[in-house]
């Protein structure tokens, strides 16, 4: 893969074997931030599981205290009374068979789906074009709740659904670039305490492996993991 002339700027500017305190790591992000539009920060941590073996498929939510900085179009998938307090609540889209039509026709113009529990019977009809893409709802991530209108504020103020992939990485956007610093080391942070208090029991040797930060069209930066765990401990 070939990288423009800014993207190689600034890897002469970066020693990539460097692991970086978080404050410092965010600020580096910031000011080699060169794209026209305002890019998003991406916190990925690397762990010491499996996720072959279903104790260690570590997956859940966090709501970040200072939200992603993204617009996050909301469609819930519900029936009866659901609707009106789904639409109360902010959802951008909101129906059942309707919608479930649409999208077998190839429309899919929202970031999360959230269903209610009597849904899922005509949701699992669209859960091969869902599933791939991630959104299929689900109650371990919360979206799939009798309470679809806390679901749909929750996601609005900055709630976020994570999984490790199959190689123990699990990556989330904590903001964008035009955050404050310590709002983007916040919201890392908050993840990370997440994450930390999931570590499965069955995980052996070291659980942190590593972490790194990015924007949208910047290069990865290391992150110095004792100064991750010594921040949360604080």
């Amino acid at each position: 893969m070939s990288h423009g002339k800014n993207y190689k700027a600034i890897s002469e500017k970066v020693d990539r074997k460097t692991a970086y305190p978080l404050d410092e790591a965010v600020q580096m992000v910031k000011d080699n931030a060169f794209a026209k539009f305002d890019e998003t920060v991406e916190f990925a941590v690397r762990l010491g599981v499996d996720p072959k073996k279903a104790d260690q498929m570590i997956r859940g939510t966090v709501t970040l205290p200072h939200g992603t900085g993204k617009e996050v179009k909301v469609l819930v998938l519900t029936k009866g009374e659901k609707v009106q307090e789904a639409k109360e609540a902010g959802a951008d889209y909101v129906g059942l068979e309707d919608m479930i039509e649409k999208i077998k026709e190839g429309w899919l113009d929202c970031d999360v789906v959230v269903a209610s529990p009597d849904a899922m019977s005509s949701v699992g009809k669209i859960g091969k074009l869902l599933g791939p893409k991630g959104m299929m709802p689900n109650p371990k991530s919360g979206t799939v709740t009798q309470d679809v209108g806390k679901a749909v504020k929750d996601i609005k103020k900055g709630k976020i659904a994570f999984r490790v992939d199959r190689t123990g990485n699990i990556a989330v956007p904590v903001g964008k670039v035009s955050f404050d610093k310590d709002k983007l080391s916040e919201n890392a942070l908050s993840f990370l305490d997440v994450i930390m208090r999931m570590k499965p029991a069955s995980s052996k040797g070291l659980y942190l492996r590593n972490a790194s930060i990015t924007s949208s069209m910047g290069i990865g930066i290391k992150v110095d993991t004792q100064d991750l765990l010594t921040k949360l401990r604080q």
